[in-house]
């Protein structure tokens, strides 16, 4: 057995990777849907959770907005209850092995895959491919690079993310084959079934950072008397009868998904006790603003100490680093490169 197979053998836990991009606002459905399942899994599984500022610069940005965003991210995951004690918070960039390996793969993967991904033809549909930046094209093989340095077991992704892991387990499935076992090939972790956070303007798409208008998601930060009118406005139905039912009313059900995510109840329950919307929203609004206060408070204390923040990252990246450094030099060995010393 190699040394990879024998520290994979030794674990005690199964190791779990997940990331985040510092862009846009980290609203509701990212809270409910990712990073709340975070602060649990954390005690469950040997976590890693990358900020994967990296992977922002395949759009446009600007710098010092990507800098303030990227430590506002991880000020928010600190208040979301991650404990770096526990797990390993870090940002990508600061742990230069993640793009080092991903020209290794690069040498591995086929055009011909990148090409096949559908987020990379959906993202030029409009623009063109002869204006996306190199990048978008071959960011899914830095997206293998940043599972397959941890020796990740279990990766949770969604349904638009899929793609991009079944290529990492191709391209970690062929290094294996062609220069001996190095990686872990990882499984899909299907994200636990929770509550459908949708845009509130149109409850027929799923909150977003990207898609959403600003009235029509819910971000972390927003002020309550935000948090109130946003949901106040949101979209409902034609008819006026209260019921949980996604297909046929989507406003009015979204509407219940809310306040049984904040009120720890079930949307069919709560719908049972309304007959009209005005007092569902209200309630709605009221249930989140409480929810998320917590978050805000915790949010307001860490980040009155940035350099506590970087220190946290720092930190993190250092642990990073004891497990990714060992696999890229592993990976280089393999396929021929001339060790430095």
């Amino acid at each position: 057995m190699g040394d990879r197979g024998l520290a994979h053998t030794m674990r005690l836990m199964t190791r779990v990777l997940s990331g985040i991009q510092p862009t846009g606002d980290l609203h509701l459905g990212n809270f409910v849907g990712a990073v709340r399942h975070w602060a649990s899994d954390q005690h469950q599984h040997d976590s890693y959770y990358c900020i994967v500022d990296l992977h922002a610069l395949t759009l446009e940005q600007d710098p010092a907005e990507l800098r303030a965003k990227t430590l506002q991210v991880g000020a928010l995951l600190l208040a979301a209850g991650l404990d770096p004690d526990v797990c390993t918070i870090f940002v990508q960039s600061h742990v230069p092995a993640h793009p080092q390996l991903s020209w290794l793969l690069e040498c591995v993967a086929s055009f011909g895959e990148l090409r096949r991904m559908t987020q990379f033809k959906d993202k030029t549909a409009k623009g063109g491919e002869g204006a996306a930046r190199a990048g978008l094209f071959t960011y899914p093989v830095l997206m293998a690079a940043d599972i397959l340095l941890y020796h990740a077991d279990r990766v949770p992704v969604g349904d638009d993310q899929r793609q991009h892991l079944e290529l990492a387990r191709d391209i970690g499935e062929r290094f294996n084959s062609r220069y001996g076992e190095i990686f872990t090939i990882p499984q899909a972790a299907i994200p636990k079934v929770g509550a459908r956070v949708m845009d509130l303007q149109d409850p027929t798409i799923k909150m977003s950072k990207s898609r959403s208008s600003p009235q029509g998601k819910v971000s972390l930060l927003d002020p309550p008397e935000v948090i109130t009118r946003k949901i106040k406005r949101a979209v409902t139905d034609v008819d006026s009868e209260v019921r949980y039912d996604p297909k046929a009313k989507p406003g009015v059900s979204n509407l219940l998904e809310l306040l049984a995510v904040a009120t720890d109840s079930t949307p069919k329950e709560l719908a049972a006790k309304y007959d009209q919307y005005g007092p569902l929203k209200n309630d709605a609004a009221a249930a989140v603003v409480e929810f998320l206060r917590p978050l805000q408070t915790a949010y307001a204390d860490i980040i009155a100490d940035p350099a506590g923040v970087t220190k946290v990252l720092a930190a993190g990246a250092d642990k990073a680093e004891s497990v990714a450094n060992p696999t890229l030099a592993a990976a280089a060995l393999a396929m021929g490169l001339l060790p430095r010393s």
